[in-house]
């Protein structure tokens, strides 16, 4: 069923659903489920959506005893058991490619418990035991208009990160954001900051790798959400609606874009305080010295050693840099890294330490390193063609450069 297709008729979506958990064979496992326990959340949105995951993400609620059920379900498929919450009784049983989260009724009502969560479109449930669909907050009618709305501010106050998730959706499911809903983000982005820092990572990193990324990051970036109304004014922050990324293929737009998106959201200091990790972190901290060098200095006026060691800081992400470059250049500088074989944009070496040291008097330190770089330039800028050429091209390199002693 596509989006095209959603339905009023609630049968054929409980058909999709019945068929779904028959398909993961996930019977045997809601077998332990005591009467009123229902279904809510993504599993039921992303079948009516059509969406296939890897993952197998389910949100299950019982009238009572969660933990002990969680329990009982994961001895008797030697799953992983998590209590993520053992006050409020919320457990997390993960088993290959299926994950389940289970947690107790806390309202009277079914009705009640679907009110407190975050967007209509994941407070649709689907009653185990009576084979019903309960819709309460028309979260059908949201999945079919591609809106995102809440029933109440309040449940983005239970849990600010839901300030953040709804980028998210716009990220993944190329939603639109309620009126209402973007009037108390912009009032309320600030307590986006109460949340664990780690969380809004992932949330971030799910924005980032989404297939309508780039729109969410213009509505965060438009928001203002992790800065003041003057923070995008560093010349950093490209006006990415109008970059044309046509340049770049499939592959390369999910391999290498999600990095030019963290790159376009967050400063250095945030990138830290969001705990990203120290390999991103060096990543944009070399897009932003070489976008920087390149506004001081025209690209054409390079000198030969700052054009090599640009692309030999950048060459396995370049393609998350070539936007700060001018336009007449991108194609050219793309289908030139394409090439492994380009030695400018892809340097490599004729020689390794260790054969030097062999073939030349010269020791471990500062010197072999600096050698080492002169002789990846030189096959960069193809002057090099072979062994013995490097041999050749070392030993003139250290009479000129290595220390005299007297």
């Amino acid at each position: 069923m596509t989006r095209n297709n959603i339905t009023t008729d609630h049968t054929l979506i409980i058909d999709e659903i019945e068929r779904s958990i028959e398909f993961h064979n996930l019977n045997p496992i809601l077998s332990f489920l005591p009467k009123g326990s229902y279904l809510v959340g993504g599993f039921i949105r992303d079948i009516i959506l059509g969406r296939v995951n890897k993952v197998v993400d389910l949100d299950i609620v019982v009238p009572f005893n969660a933990i002990e059920i969680g329990k009982q379900i994961s001895g008797n498929i030697e799953s992983k058991f998590v209590i993520l919450d053992k006050k409020r009784e919320v457990v997390r049983i993960i088993f290959h490619h299926i994950s389940i989260d289970i947690a107790n009724q806390f309202s009277s009502t079914i009705e009640g418990d679907l009110r407190s969560r975050d967007f209509a479109i994941n407070s649709i449930a689907f009653l185990f035991d009576k084979k019903f669909l309960f819709d309460p907050l028309n979260g059908l009618k949201d999945l079919e208009s591609s809106m995102l709305s809440t029933y109440s501010e309040k449940n983005l106050f239970n849990d600010p990160l839901r300030i953040l998730r709804c980028f998210r959706f716009v990220a993944e499911l190329n939603f639109k954001i309620d009126l209402k809903l973007i009037t108390f983000i912009k009032k309320n982005k600030e307590k986006l900051y109460l949340v664990a820092k780690e969380r809004i990572n992932y949330e971030i990193q799910k924005i980032v790798n989404g297939s309508n990324a780039l729109e969410a990051i213009i509505l965060v970036k438009k928001f203002n959400i992790f800065g003041s109304d003057l923070f995008y004014k560093d010349s950093f922050f490209l006006d990415l609606s109008k970059i044309n990324f046509s340049e770049l293929t499939q592959y390369e737009k999910k391999k290498f874009l999600p990095l030019f998106f963290i790159a376009q959201l967050l400063d250095e200091a945030s990138l830290e305080k969001f705990k990203f990790s120290k390999a991103e972190i060096a990543k944009i901290k070399l897009l932003r010295k070489w976008h920087f060098f390149l506004e001081k200095q025209n690209i054409a006026e390079l000198n030969e050693l700052d054009r090599f060691v640009l692309h030999q800081e950048l060459e396995i992400f370049l393609p998350s840099f070539i936007f700060y470059l001018p336009q007449n250049l991108r194609f050219d500088w793309l289908n030139r890294w394409r090439d492994k074989d380009d030695k400018l944009f892809h340097p490599s070496n004729l020689l390794n330490g260790d054969l030097i040291k062999k073939n030349l008097t010269i020791k471990d330190g500062p010197i072999l390193g600096e050698l080492l770089q002169y002789l990846s330039k030189e096959l960069a800028y193809e002057r090099l063609n072979n062994f013995d050429e490097a041999i050749y091209k070392a030993k003139q390199w250290i009479q000129q450069n290595a220390p005299k002693c007297d």
